[in-house]
């Protein structure tokens, strides 16, 4: 194996935890109440067009995955299958878009634990969130297979909350599936739709890290669909229940002001102990997340210094093989700098739209798939690309606004990087 790539050390079920740990976080604790204070009981219909649409993406990114296993994901795809310019805005949105992702997971879980001590401080809060951050920045540094443990830790703990959530609310369920009435009604779910499908997309994690599994052209494509099957099923029982247990009217008028807006829901439930357990859930989902972000952020920044996209001190691989670790330490540096600095409110809108425009690319990738590459029928990648590039401009429009300026102001980087290095 030469030096200068990661060792292959996961297998379908590994590779499957890390994509529940990078999906089941922020997504199902966070956007459910964000997308319900937009589309009220309409969040059932927003929860699953976007399933809808994060299947297309992820049967087409495991199929890319599969023919081109290496770290960078739609970064790398971008670059063989369609253009350099393609593939670095690819590489550009994701890194955008996840690193304030990061920075929210972050506080997000520093709010939960200080909610739970009862501590209101925002120095506490802000410390706390770069403890955590430094303390997972450890454990990436120490390779593939140990972040594996601690994810696989992580996500058992959540998905046990969010079971018994689900069980504790579906007898309370009393409703109706909502109908689509007007168009302020159809805007109102597109809006939420678009913010719910950033709630799925971690599987993307799966193939960032394709150069660290084994057999990839048989355990990606499995991860990714084990993964996305799983958390359809989970985020539409979850949405059942918040939709139908009573809770959409009062989780609406206080999703944006509670840390943690599904306690709401469930501290109406009979049985004791629910909204203390979803607390614990909540906390490990957002170090999941992050733990997952940090992965993912450092393998693209890797990809990226291996190109000069980016400088190529960011390629550097530890004495073993096992880690990019000076990819890792910038990406540390970024997301503290957010945490920090950074104002998150419009965070999660922000990375819809630049997730979207990365599976935007993801799918018009998978198009130029030769019939030999292809896994899946050619209608997928269409029914996502058009999905993704529709659904992304239903956010506010200041949001994807300054989402196209960003995308401008990284091809002028690279058109200026380059020019540089040729003289």
């Amino acid at each position: 194996m030469s030096p200068s790539l990661l060792k292959r050390e996961l297998g379908v079920f590994g590779a499957t935890l890390m994509g529940l740990g990078s999906i089941v976080g922020t997504g199902v604790f966070v956007s459910i109440g964000i997308a319900t204070e937009i589309a009220g009981a309409g969040v059932i219909w927003a929860v699953t067009v976007a399933a809808l649409v994060a299947v297309c993406n992820g049967l087409n990114s495991a199929q890319l995955a599969a023919n081109h296993p290496v770290s960078g994901g739609t970064y790398e795809y971008g670059y063989k299958y369609l253009n350099p310019w393609l593939g670095f805005t690819a590489g550009w949105m994701f890194l955008v878009a996840k690193t304030a992702s990061a920075a929210t997971a972050a506080l997000g879980f520093a709010g939960y634990f200080l909610s739970a001590l009862g501590v209101a401080d925002r120095t506490y809060l802000i410390l706390t969130a770069l403890i955590a951050l430094a303390a997972l920045t450890l454990i990436v540094l120490t390779g593939i297979r140990r972040s594996n443990i601690a994810n696989t830790a992580i996500v058992s703990v959540t998905l046990l909350s969010l079971t018994v959530f689900i069980a504790a609310g579906l007898p309370e369920v009393r409703w109706e599936m909502p109908t689509l009435q007007n168009d302020s009604a159809i805007g109102s779910i597109l809006h939420a739709t678009a913010l719910m499908f950033v709630a799925y997309t971690g599987y993307g994690r799966i193939a960032t890290m394709g150069e660290e599994v084994r057999e990839p052209s048989k355990t990606i494509p499995k991860a990714i669909i084990f993964s996305l099957v799983l958390t359809m099923v989970l985020y539409v029982a979850v949405a059942v229940v918040v939709a139908g247990a009573g809770g959409a009217d009062k989780l609406s008028l206080q999703a944006a002001t509670t840390a943690a807006p599904l306690e709401v829901i469930a501290r109406s439930f009979p049985i004791p102990g629910v909204s203390q357990l979803l607390a614990v859930g909540a906390i490990t989902a957002m170090l999941g997340v992050l733990l997952n972000l940090i992965l993912g952020l450092s393998r693209v920044w890797l990809a990226m210094g291996r190109r000069l996209d980016m400088p190529r001190v960011l390629a550097r691989l530890n004495p073993a093989g096992t880690t990019p670790y000076v990819a890792v330490v910038f990406v540390e540096i970024t997301i503290a700098l957010l945490i920090l600095i950074g104002d998150v409110k419009t965070t999660w809108s922000f990375s819809a739209f630049s997730v979207l425009i990365y599976y935007a690319i993801t799918n018009a990738a998978a198009l130029q798939l030769s019939p030999a590459e292809r896994l899946y029928p050619q209608w997928l990648a269409w029914v996502g690309l058009a999905s993704c590039l529709f659904l992304a401009f239903w956010v506010e429009r200041q949001i994807w606004l300054t989402g196209l300026g960003l995308i401008i102001a990284g091809l002028i980087w690279r058109a200026i990087v380059r020019l540089l290095a040729r003289n």
